[in-house]
Parts: C-alpha cells; sequence; structure tokens
C-alpha cells in the first residue's frame, strides 16, 4: 500500500472543508471580491474560484448574489459595543470617529461602500436593513451616549442632543471620504472634532 505523500494534503484538506469552514471561506471571498471589483464586477463564479469550492456549493446556500452579499456584509462588519469613555466629551468623540474611521477603511468598509455606491435604489433597498443595524444604528447610539454623558459633565449645551448634531459627524465623514477623496488620517479626524463638534457642542457661555 503506498502512502500519500504531502503533494496530496491540500486536496484532501480541501475535500473535507465544509460545513462552517467553507461557508466562511466563501463569505471572505465575497468581501475580497467587493474590495477589488465592487459590487458590479462581483459573480457567483468569481466568489467560488476565490473560495476554492465550486459554484454549486454557493448557490445551495445563496440563491441569488443579493442574498450572498448580505450575509458577507453581516458577517464581517465589526462590531460596535462599548462606548468609548475617556473622561471627557472631546477625548470620547475622537475616540469614537477613530474607531469609525478604521472601520469605513476596513475591508468590509470598502465592501459595504462599494454596495451603497454602485447599487440601484431597489438594490439598496434589499442591504438596508444590514447597513442600518450593523452601521447606522450602532453609530447613532454610542453618539447619543457621548453627548448625553456630556451634557451630564456641563460640557455640552443639552439642546444639542438632536438628530441634526448627530448626523454630523457620519455626513461628514462619508462627504469628505467620496467627494474630497479624505483618508482621514489622524490630525484630520482631530480637527474635525476640534473645528466642528466641540464648537457645536460647548454650552453658549463658555
Amino acid at each position: 500500500m503506498v502512502t500519500p505523500g504531502w503533494a496530496d494534503a491540500p486536496a484532501r484538506t480541501a475535500a473535507r472543508r465544509r460545513g462552517v469552514v467553507l461557508e466562511r471561506a466563501i463569505l471572505e471571498a465575497v468581501l475580497d471580491q467587493l474590495s477589488t471589483v465592487g459590487w458590479n464586477g462581483l459573480t457567483m463564479e468569481g466568489v467560488a474560484a476565490g473560495a476554492q469550492t465550486g459554484k454549486a456549493a454557493v448557490y445551495r446556500r445563496w440563491p441569488s448574489k443579493e442574498d450572498l452579499v448580505a450575509d458577507a456584509l453581516r458577517a464581517g462588519l465589526p462590531e460596535f459595543d462599548a462606548t468609548p469613555d475617556e473622561g471627557g466629551v472631546r477625548e470620547d468623540l475622537l475616540a469614537l470617529c477613530m474607531r469609525a474611521r478604521d472601520a469605513m477603511f476596513s475591508r468590509p468598509g470598502f465592501a459595504l461602500r462599494s454596495v451603497i455606491h454602485e447599487c440601484d435604489t431597489a438594490q439598496v433597498e434589499r442591504f438596508h436593513g444590514v447597513i442600518f443595524e450593523g452601521v447606522v444604528e450602532p453609530t447613532m447610539r454610542m453618539l447619543r451616549e457621548v453627548v448625553e454623558r456630556g451634557i451630564e459633565r456641563g460640557e455640552v449645551r443639552p439642546e444639542a442632543a438632536n438628530g441634526y448634531v448627530f448626523d454630523a459627524i457620519p455626513a461628514m465623514m462619508m462627504y469628505r471620504s467620496k467627494m474630497c477623496g479624505c483618508e482621514w488620517q489622524d490630525r484630520e479626524v482631530e480637527e474635525m472634532i476640534d473645528k466642528l463638534m466641540v464648537p457645536l457642542l460647548r454650552p453658549h457661555s463658555s
């Protein structure tokens, strides 16, 4: 009996790969495709090739490109858990914006932006829940907590806790990233906090 050599190991490993391990490889391949060729260039065949599996294995789990991308985004987007508490509203906002910047320029962040920018209106609606639950809601929740904590400390005027203020940071970061090519270096994040958010939040008597 001939013992299989080391060269046979990759084939045996690939043959055994199934279940959660295979699904993870497929979802990783989706993020890779979105980050490189974008939504319009992503194909089920390309994802299968990236995951080193057959196209049938992809279609068996996800009947459409939209279903596949939605699950990949859910799995890949970073979790926003604890709100920063650095002892002051400026420091809290800075920590939160740095975290948002890192997420925006991560591979899942690039993938999400390709979906938002390239999909038509009907397709974007398909991902609305994923975007809201994975990005918008947790970001707004943490911004609200930071501002409300600042109000309790006397650093923020009470009327600043409103939707327009909460929209300011995400809107600014998305606008300057898309329209101005801003990569949000640390200095740029600090300038946004010091020149926009701190004056916007500061009590009138300060």
